[in-house]
């Protein structure tokens, strides 16, 4: 039995799609620690160059190891990183004639270790983009080419496994990601979601307000027959679906607006409530002794024991 088990185990981690999952949850969890990382070197540096202001943070990293004293400014490194020679000539006289506090020693090892840390991160999330770009094409080439390989790759991540994301419907597909907005509409009864990990797609997020849902709902039918056929018959469609998928995010655009009814009600309209109290029979709610609540004999109701 143990035996059976370990073979189930060595057949279901075969694949490499379980691989392209934790590569995808890597590449997203350092990016949101790169991004952090960046806030943090940002005001650092600004407590030494508060004029200089770079929004890039490649650049910024690279600019606390060249120009990390008043001392020590050079025109010729600051060019080695700015390509544009004017940003890098307007830096040059920021730092000559800044007023931040002059660096130590230990504050330089400090601010040079932390930058260089912003730098890894960076050439990490480099190798592991290449990963999964090689990898998302070769399991799912047909969703790789409507999508990118990072949205396909975090679309499997969300359903589990390939054999589970291909057997999804369209509709399914497209709320991959919103769990937490469908959860709030059927408890809440907020307005429902239109899209999950689909929205990252530059079609749906710049397209319409009014008309983003309906071309989710595109890709999404286009998603999942790549998806059937990416896991199924291995033959690569992308091309067709491609065409006809402009066509029809052309025609949504294209379409006049719709009128807006209001909301239609449903069954998660209102908001839970919560359950009744319960009582006697005709005689409505029981009578709560302890908010004050009287009953038909005027006073408070006590329970005889």
């Amino acid at each position: 039995m143990i035996r059976k088990a370990k073979e189930g185990i060595t057949s279901a981690y075969s694949n490499e799609e379980h691989a392209l999952m934790q590569a995808i949850n890597a590449y997203l969890e350092t990016n949101k620690s790169y991004n952090l990382v960046f806030e943090r070197l940002s005001e650092w540096y600004g407590i030494y160059f508060p004029e200089i202001k770079i929004a890039n943070p490649k650049t910024l990293a690279d600019l606390s190891i060249v120009l990390n004293s008043k001392e020590g400014i050079s025109k010729e490194g600051i060019s080695t990183i700015m390509a544009d020679s004017q940003k890098a000539e307007s830096i040059y006289n920021k730092a000559k004639a800044t007023i931040g506090r002059s660096m130590s020693e230990r504050e330089r090892d400090a601010i040079l270790n932390f930058a260089k840390l912003s730098n890894q991160m960076y050439d990490t999330m480099l190798g592991l983009e290449a990963y999964i770009k090689a990898t998302s094409t070769e399991l799912m080439p047909n969703t790789t080419y409507l999508t990118d390989e990072k949205i396909a790759a975090e679309l499997l991540s969300k359903a589990g496994s390939l054999e589970r994301l291909a057997t999804m419907p369209a509709s399914t597909v497209q709320l991959l990601g919103a769990e937490k907005a469908l959860f709030k509409h059927i408890k809440f009864g907020s307005n429902p979601p239109k899209y999950g990990t689909l929205f990252k797609l530059a079609e749906i997020s710049n397209g319409p307000r009014d008309r983003r849902g309906r071309i989710a709902r595109a890709y999404a039918a286009k998603i999942s027959i790549a998806l059937k056929a990416d896991y199924f018959t291995k033959s690569f469609i992308a091309e067709k679906l491609k065409a006809d998928l402009e066509k029809a995010v052309k025609r949504i655009k294209e379409a006049p607006a719709r009128e807006h009814s209001g909301n239609t009600p449903n069954q998660f309209s209102r908001p839970f409530q919560g359950r009744p109290q319960k009582g006697p029979r005709n005689s409505g709610a029981r009578p709560n002794r302890f908010l004050g609540q009287k009953g038909k004999s005027g006073g408070p109701k006590w329970r005889k024991r």
